[in-house]
């Protein structure tokens, strides 16, 4: 959304900071249940759990559906096309990937792993899609223009 690696850094940040929030309060609630550990349990992860996500945001995940969205829309495709498209592969591959992330984290390289890595894409799936496209996504965007306004450039009259 950006228009220097600055900027699409700082929108990055944002996304994966609020998408990060908000699926871990979504997985401890699944895991533990709605309680008033809550708070401290995801405030425990939060940090190792963004780093691996915005990692593997920028260096995996963002490079693939960039280079796919960019390979399937025209330059004149509206906007909302775009966003809606790279959304949607976004949260594919970071379901996909996150989702082992948190299987490791709560059962490590057990027997366990493959039937709760399966069970996990379904559950994070439904719940990041909307969130991302409804919250997420237009707060992060709201944000971002209000940090980084579009400059309108005037017409100078000769």
């Amino acid at each position: 959304m950006g228009k220097n690696k600055k900027e699409d850094f700082v929108f990055t940040l944002m996304m994966c900071a609020l998408m990060v929030l908000g699926m871990s309060i979504y997985n401890v609630i699944l895991i533990k249940g709605f309680s008033s550990e809550v708070i401290k349990d995801v405030l425990i992860g939060y940090i190792p759990t963004l780093v691996v996500a915005l990692l593997l945001e920028i260096f995996v995940v963002g490079k693939v559906a960039k280079g796919i969205v960019h390979k399937m829309m025209r330059d004149n495709d509206p906007l909302f096309k775009r966003i809606i498209l790279t959304s949607l592969l976004m949260v594919c591959g970071m379901v996909l990937f996150m989702s082992f992330y948190g299987a490791v984290t709560h059962l490590g390289f057990s027997s366990g792993l493959p039937g709760a890595y399966i069970s996990n894409i379904g559950k994070n799936f439904i719940f990041a899609l909307p969130l991302q496209l409804l919250i997420v996504g237009p707060i992060a965007r709201l944000l971002f223009s209000r940090m980084y306004p579009v400059k309108i450039a005037s017409a100078s009259s000769v």
